[in-house]
């Protein structure tokens, strides 16, 4: 049929009304806060910038950072429709919350997007995002994973292009703080990666010499999310975002509704530091509550693992009069006291009187005037124990119905959820702190982390995912009963190479450097965790994991706890290695103890923002106390300038507190000083008022 000109001129104007109104998005609605702008366009992508002089570019163009995967295809375009802004006053303060809600429309389907960005003025530089997706097409969509935060972040051409934070945990025990260039991929999947690792801090965090970004969740529990970095498809930029994949068919029925978890974004200068502490300070706000100090978490530990497992009473007894000496003042029992992981029961070879014997070894610490901690290893079960004879449904087990193994231990684990478990956890606490009078608990072991999910049907379970996100409220209820029994227990945790659950952090009064393969990880450790919870003691760990097995400066420079293991007058004999108290070392173990009790840095306040980990040479790390600032250099081998930063506009006295050397003083129109040293640089800058 011929068409008239009106009809044509019709027929173009409701061709082209479509295309004008959605241009009417065009122009991108910009949002800020702090140094953040986020642009979102009409197709619902973001960009975001950082603000300052100069601007700090992270990306090109605008991006498709938030979409879903479906088992067909990937939704990414969505057109937006209306945006509502308005003000809020919530748990994190007052602020902005931003609505934009659009839609992706085809011939089968119909997916809503609707995207709430808030932002808090107590939280500037962070944005808080939640995305929902609505069927409203008349198919079910069956969905495999959604993703928010996909970020090309693009690369400076630093060297390298950028350092980063990555807090997963697997069995390669990987540094927290690595570098990324062309080539670089970790999945950082905070689910099991391994038979008995898995869990981690929901943060990862990309920076480069001049500003970084961060993307992370913000949910009250663990949550199996993958954070991944990707430097190998593209030299000039790494790919990052937050994705969670289903381990169940989700399907979408018209009208359903499925939500991400909260997420958020951050911009920075300098390294991770500000970013975890923000994050921290958020989750408290929202229910998270950290451990209080406890004093008794900050002196010095020898423990008895220097004997290794076939340790005797006599050898801890014999050794107690030189771990006195030193100025040690906690002891440890360590592994190989027990039946059998799970039978916590004293073994009748070293205590053939059981408890009684038990107790009169705590007696005897105690007589000493030290505190006793006990070593122990919750949730796992030996195969051989009789426990597990007694009680077989207390075995978490995987979708085929095999037990999980925890494979340094030869063990399985016991569901963290199941009130049977919780039963025995608790009467073993009662037992160590109560009836054997211990005055800590060493919780010990990669697995403590997290947990896979738990499909024995005898548990109950509303979802097998209720196991992984119980492990917390596991370990709450050791921390309590512990308390109760003696108030100022020490609940120290040590998820072997993992990073910490941040979600376990409530739960424990000291932190671990965990079996660390080097003084890099004590040191980037520490910065992480005085991040996360600046109170809580920080335990180094025994100073023959660190580099030459004595390297007290990384532990006491950092402002944390000194420990050893050593063995005195001679080793095991049975021990496959050997921790020898030398005549040399004796001397050297004495000073730093002394050392580390007249300076107690770890009690101070770590300035983490003022030096970078990754950027700025040597590493440095600084602890003030009142007026007294306290620095911490690191490397091989230093000839140069330092720069000391945040000092105050005074003229400072400088002084090298290891080997009382007096190093003059620095103005402040030149806080610098010029040194050479080897290893390490541990010094003081005090302010003299009387010098101009």
């Amino acid at each position: 049929m011929k068409l008239n000109t009106r009809t044509n001129w019709l027929l173009l104007l409701s061709v082209l009304l479509p295309v004008f109104l959605a241009s009417c998005y065009k122009k991108p609605v910009v949002i800020e806060t702090g140094q953040m702008t986020i642009g979102i366009n009409g197709q619902m992508q973001t960009r975001i910038i950082m603000t300052g002089t100069p601007v700090y570019q992270f990306m090109d163009d605008y991006q498709t950072s938030e979409y879903l995967v479906t088992t067909s295809d990937t939704i990414r375009s969505f057109r937006l429709n209306s945006t509502l802004v308005k003000s809020i006053s919530e748990f994190a303060g007052n602020g902005k919350a931003w609505t934009f809600k659009g839609s992706c429309e085809e011939e089968s389907r119909s997916i809503v997007k609707i995207l709430t960005i808030k932002m808090y003025n107590d939280f500037p530089g962070m944005a808080f995002f939640l995305v929902q997706y609505i069927n409203e097409g008349k198919e079910n969509v069956t969905v495999k994973k959604w993703v928010n935060h996909a970020y090309k972040i693009k690369s400076a051409k630093d060297k390298p292009d950028f350092w980063s934070f990555q807090g997963s945990s697997t069995g390669e025990r990987k540094n927290w703080v690595l570098p990324v260039n062309y080539g670089f991929q970790q999945r950082n999947y905070l689910g099991m990666n391994d038979p008995d690792y898995g869990g981690g801090i929901p943060v990862i965090d990309l920076w480069r010499r001049d500003a970084g970004i961060a993307i992370g969740h913000t949910a009250l529990v663990p949550k199996q999310v993958s954070l991944p970095v990707d430097m190998t498809k593209d030299s000039l930029a790494a790919d990052i975002c937050i994705d969670y994949g289903y381990s169940e068919e989700c399907v979408l029925h018209p009208g359903d509704t499925l939500s991400t978890l909260e997420t958020f974004v951050s911009l920075h200068h300098g390294d991770f530091f500000k970013t975890l502490r923000q994050y921290s300070l958020f989750m408290q706000k929202k229910g998270i509550h950290m451990p209080e100090s406890e004093p008794l978490a900050f002196e010095p530990m020898w423990c008895a693992w220097g004997y290794m497992r076939k340790f005797t009473v006599d050898e801890i007894i014999g050794t107690l009069p030189k771990v006195k000496e030193l100025g040690f003042t906690w002891v440890t029992v360590d592994d190989g006291y027990q039946q059998a992981e799970g039978d916590w029961d004293a073994t009748p070879v070293k205590f053939p009187r059981g408890d009684a014997d038990m107790k009169k070894l705590v007696e005897t610490i105690h007589s000493y005037g030290f505190k006793a901690q006990i070593w122990w290893s919750p949730l796992a079960i030996d195969p051989e124990s009789k426990l597990l004879a007694q009680q077989p449904d207390l075995l978490l087990k995987n979708a085929d119905g095999s037990p999980q193994l925890i494979s340094w231990w030869d063990s399985y684990y016991m569901s963290p959820v199941y009130q049977k478990t919780l039963d025995h956890t608790k009467a073993m606490v009662q037992k160590f702190i109560g009836l054997w009078d211990y005055d800590g608990l060493k919780l010990d072991g990669q697995h403590l982390n997290a947990c896979p999910p738990d499909y024995n049907p005898l548990h109950g379970l509303a979802h097998p995912d209720d196991a992984p996100e119980s492990v917390p409220a596991f370990f709450k209820m050791i921390f309590e009963t512990a308390r109760q029994i003696k108030p100022d227990a020490l609940v120290q945790l040590c998820p072997c190479g993992d990073a910490m659950s941040f979600y376990n952090i409530p739960y424990t009064n000291q932190f671990v450097a965990s079996d660390p393969v080097g003084s890099v990880q004590i040191r980037s450790k520490c910065k992480t965790y005085k991040a996360l919870a600046p109170q809580t003691a920080y335990f180094g760990d025994h100073v023959e994991l660190s580099d030459n097995g004595s390297d007290f400066a990384s532990t006491i420079g950092v402002g944390g706890v000194p420990g050893t293991k050593f063995t005195w007058p001679k080793d095991n004999p049975y021990s496959d290695e050997s921790n020898l108290l030398t005549p040399e070392r004796e001397k050297d173990w004495k000073k730093w103890i002394s050392l580390y009790k007249e300076r107690m840095l770890s009690t101070g306040e770590y300035l983490g923002k003022l030096y970078d980990i990754g950027y700025d040479i040597p590493e440095t790390h600084v602890i003030r106390k009142a007026d007294t600032l306290f620095y911490a250099f690191y490397s091989g081998k230093w000839q140069g300038t330092l720069k000391l930063k945040g000092l105050d506009n005074y003229t400072y006295r400088i002084f090298d507190y290891v080997n009382k050397r007096d190093l003059g003083i620095i103005k402040p129109d030149n806080p610098a000083l010029e040194i050479t040293f080897n290893n390490y640089l541990l010094i003081l800058a005090f302010p003299d008022k009387t010098l101009k």
